[in-house]
């Protein structure tokens, strides 16, 4: 940091006392770190003692309230990266041997991995014994929520998965799931205010910063006022303006001639780009209005192919005649939480842990609902929960299944798995008969080397999305009402979106209605590299997020945020009440597409072969349904217990 930006930071309030956890390039408080690439293309984290910072947060505090780093938070990956690396290509010398033996041992508590657990009891017994791991401090997976507390009042800010919308319907298995943990989807109306921001006169904003657009300026009305308008109070060049005006207005046909099919062959392999650019003839300089723009997963412009923008409803599109069925919305099986998924993460871990919350808790109480994490683990129970334990690696006691040797004919298949994973420094022993892997894609055909190469060279093709949701606790938010907005797209900034989150009222929990009152922004960015091909970008965004300090992302956070609110009266310095950054280096799961990915036969899809049973070993998450959404993961937990009884003979 230079002297400039020293001077800077403290304008902006960046000495004072606020918790936070440092995170020199993504590790523990107290080791500062420098990052390089290993000849494998993975990050290579070399370490030096460094300073606790002031203020950083206490070890031990309730997990939601930690602020700093979150997502992939100090801890929670270092033994993983060891994995990648081969420090357990043999199955290790287990220290402390637990002497445990569970009907199911799941690798990851997220949604998945918990909705394995229900379905694994559901299906064969609760006196069946369930055993979950986790490499995090917290239950949920990527739905984990941000808890700040003020004045005896409890704000809540969303940490990752954002809900239960999805783009496509959920299936009888997740919706009946859904419903059993006592979620009520039909009901979502009666907490939501949908008149609040307009009530307030606030629409949607774009800013437009001076290193693209020669000066910094927020323009409101964003969708909501006439386009001729919007475009006009720009600083963009005449050209851009003309051209951008001609494209949201003018209903073009710039493939004539063509039929429907064929003018969706040719927008299937070009990117959105590229159709603006040499299709629709849009000058250059209305590019930077689109950057850092999410369509279909986190594509980019320049990598989302133009029939996705298409059927996304992007603009230039209107004028080609093209039929998309839109039938299924995603509002139409919505319901957004306060903290986003986090509460059903927490609705299926009461499900499956009953002691883990006290009393009865159903879709209101859960909200403010204090999870005790130190029930989670109890002997006693049919189903525990074991936090801050990275597996290190899963191996069948003798031969995964008897099939793979039907030629010898004398092998019989293993009944148990042993899997070793490291907890407090120490590697730890348990057994299971069956186990459901329930985590990261690419790390399980490190976990279990043994997998057939055909199978690991599948886990290894997608590269999932990075993803940055922070939450920006503030004393109040009168700068938004002042400017009229109530979310900004920054599409050159850090984050590239900024905005108050939905409000939602329900059971004890308030949203701040009045603009006098505290809250939680909810800020999103997507690190990439524009240029290069799709998958390297998401490996490029991934390296950029464990090489930038925590120090660096609260300058950025605070900057951005002066740059935008400062003309509204937001003071960085005296209205920033705290700060967590969720971090998800491997965040949405991968999904294929036109440009990048070949089109073969869904058999034939990698995330189809990697997903096949091995033994008594099945595997569950979103990466297994090559779709980043909650339905997606409930399902591939169904379908990985199901395989594990239909192939095992389980009862």
């Amino acid at each position: 940091m230079t002297d400039s930006d020293r001077r800077e930071a403290r304008a902006l309030g960046m000495d004072r006392q606020i918790t936070r956890r440092d995170f020199l390039n993504g590790v523990a408080t107290g080791v500062a770190t420098s990052l390089v690439v290993g000849s494998n293309g993975e990050p290579v984290i070399a370490q030096q003692p460094a300073p606790t910072p002031p203020g950083a947060a206490v070890a031990g505090a309730y997990p939601p309230e930690r602020t700093g780093l979150r997502g992939s938070h100090p801890g929670a990956f270092e033994v993983a990266h060891r994995v990648r690396d081969g420090a357990f290509a043999a199955f290790p010398t287990v220290e402390v041997d637990t002497q445990e033996l569970y009907d199911l041992v799941v690798v990851g508590c997220g949604i998945s991995g918990m909705a394995a657990a229900f379905f694994f009891q559901n299906a064969l017994g609760s006196d069946k014994r369930v055993l979950i791991l986790d490499n995090h401090d917290d239950i949920g997976g990527h739905a984990k929520r941000n808890e700040f507390h003020y004045n005896g009042r409890m704000f809540i800010g969303v940490g990752g998965t954002l809900g239960i919308a999805t783009n496509y319907p959920y299936s009888y298995q997740a919706k009946s799931l859904i419903k059993e943990i006592g979620i009520q989807v039909d009901s979502y109306s009666r907490y939501v205010n949908t008149g609040l921001f307009k009530s307030l006169g606030l629409t949607r904003g774009t800013f437009f910063d001076k290193e693209h657009f020669g000066e910094d300026r927020l323009v409101t009305g964003e969708g909501s006022t006439p386009w001729a308008d919007f475009f006009a109070r720009t600083p963009m060049s005449d050209a851009a303006k003309k051209d951008l005006t001609r494209l949201y207005t003018v209903k073009q046909d710039y493939f004539p001639g063509l039929t429907a099919d064929e003018k969706r062959a040719r927008l299937a392999k070009i990117s959105y780009r590229d159709y603006l650019l040499t299709v629709a003839k849009v000058s250059a300089d209305a590019l930077p209005y689109f950057n850092g723009r999410g369509y279909r997963n986190n594509m980019r412009l320049d990598t989302v192919p133009a029939l996705v923008a298409a059927f996304r409803g992007a603009a230039g599109f209107d004028g080609l005649g093209l039929d998309f069925d839109r039938s299924f919305k995603e509002s139409s099986y919505a319901f957004h939480f306060p903290d986003g998924g986090a509460s059903v993460a927490r609705l299926l871990c009461k499900k499956i842990v009953p002691e883990s919350f006290a009393g009865a808790q159903d879709q209101e109480t859960i909200v403010t609902a204090r999870l005790r994490y130190d029930h989670l683990d109890h002997a006693s129970a049919s189903v525990r929960i074991r936090l801050n334990s990275t597996v290190v690696r899963v191996q069948h006691d003798g031969p995964p299944d008897i099939l793979n040797y039907a030629e010898g004919g004398i092998h019989e298949p293993t009944t148990h798995v042993r899997v070793a994973y490291v907890k407090d420094g120490k590697v730890h022993g348990v057994r299971a008969k069956n186990c459901v892997l329930a985590c990261y894609n690419s790390i399980i055909r490190f976990l279990v080397p043994e997998l057939p190469e055909p199978q690991k060279q599948s886990l290894a093709y997608p590269a999932k999305v990075p993803l940055v949701y922070s939450s920006v606790f503030i004393r109040n938010w009168k700068a938004f009402a002042k400017l009229g907005v109530s979310t900004v797209s920054a599409p050159n900034l850090w984050h590239t979106s900024v905005g108050l989150d939905q409000p939602v009222s329900i059971g004890e929990y308030q949203f701040a209605k009045s603009p006098d009152e505290p809250t939680v922004l909810h800020l999103s960015a997507n690190p990439n590299q524009p240029g290069l091909p799709r998958k390297q970008q998401h490996k490029a965004g991934w390296r950029q997020l464990l090489q930038t300090s925590w120090e660096q992302v609260e300058l950025e956070t605070r900057r951005e945020l002066a740059r935008i609110l400062g003309p509204g009266g937001f003071d960085p310095a005296a209205d920033i009440l705290g700060i967590s950054v969720n971090r998800w280096p491997h965040g949405y799961a991968y999904t294929y597409d036109s440009l990048s990915d070949p089109d073969v036969p869904d058999e034939q899809r990698p995330h189809v072969i990697g997903r096949q049973p091995f033994g008594r070993i099945a595997i569950a998450n979103s990466d297994a349904g090559a779709a980043a959404f909650m339905n997606e993961a409930i399902d591939q937990a169904r379908r990985a217990v199901d395989e594990l009884i239909r192939r095992n003979g389980l009862s």
